[in-house]
């Protein structure tokens, strides 16, 4: 293995969307620490699947909507790095961990709008901030947003006006890093087949009927289209993407 080995940081790493990304980056030849909630017996079977494509792999707890904890997360992330990766940075930061609440704009509690803050805008807001001293120069990070930020559907008001501060971060953060050589994209999936959202897409034939209607593909979309993407930004080829929105949704709402 090389000595110059990229290490991949993805937030929600141990299923859905965030276990696809891990994997189709250890295929990128780049070594990976996940970090997942509550289900670590998960998270351990995508260390072992990452593992078994010849990559190193370590698995952590957070949860991103206590910003409290960021400063003792990053004390463990420097030890793994020590420990399994034998290096002191990592490379690319990957902002995957969410969570999805359905509600109209005039139903959405105070509580909900808090939730979602703290997990989908706060949280990946103070980690990166709280984790650019253990970023490489030349690294980059990585924001997940949805194309609920530039088409609507009635229930992700708050949702989507998260992602939406989140894109704009996004442009901020590209310019203020470029010092750094950091380089700083926003990847915005569509409806996708995954448990997100109490598997609304994947599970209710009606709702992925319409979706797959109103997409030029012609499909709902899968975790597989949207890993390699995030996967990509983390190569030597993305070089000169920077501060892009990169929609992965088959050309839905077009």
């Amino acid at each position: 293995m090389a000595v110059n080995t990229k290490i991949a940081l993805v937030t929600g790493g141990s299923r859905g969307l965030g276990k696809n990304m891990a994997i189709a980056i250890a295929k990128k030849g780049i070594d990976v620490i996940i970090t997942y909630n509550s289900k670590k017996e998960e998270a351990d079977l995508v260390v072992k699947e990452i593992e078994s494509l010849g990559q190193k792999a370590a698995s952590l707890q957070l949860n991103v909507a206590d910003a409290g904890t960021f400063d003792s997360f990053l004390e463990q992330v420097s030890q793994a790095l020590k420990n399994t990766f034998k290096t002191d940075k990592f490379d690319f930061l990957i902002n995957n961990a969410g969570i999805g609440i359905y509600n109209s704009f005039a139903e959405t509690t105070e509580a909900e709008f808090d939730q979602l803050t703290n997990i989908q805008f706060k949280g990946p807001f103070f980690l990166t901030q709280k984790a650019l001293h253990s970023i490489n120069d030349g690294g980059g990070i990585i924001n997940i947003s949805t194309g609920l930020a530039r088409f609507s559907f009635p229930g992700y008001a708050a949702y989507a006006a998260m992602k939406g501060a989140i894109e704009t971060l996004t442009k901020y953060q590209a310019k203020e890093l470029g010092a750094r050589k950091i380089k700083v994209n926003v990847v915005a999936p569509g409806a996708i087949e995954t448990d997100f959202g109490g598997g609304a897409v994947r599970d209710n034939e009606q709702l992925n009927q319409h979706i797959a209607s109103i997409t030029a593909l012609g499909r709902v979309g899968l975790p597989d289209d949207i890993g390699g993407v995030v996967a990509f930004l983390c190569t030597e080829e993305a070089r000169w993407v920077n501060a892009q929105r990169i929609e992965v949704s088959g050309g839905m709402m077009l």
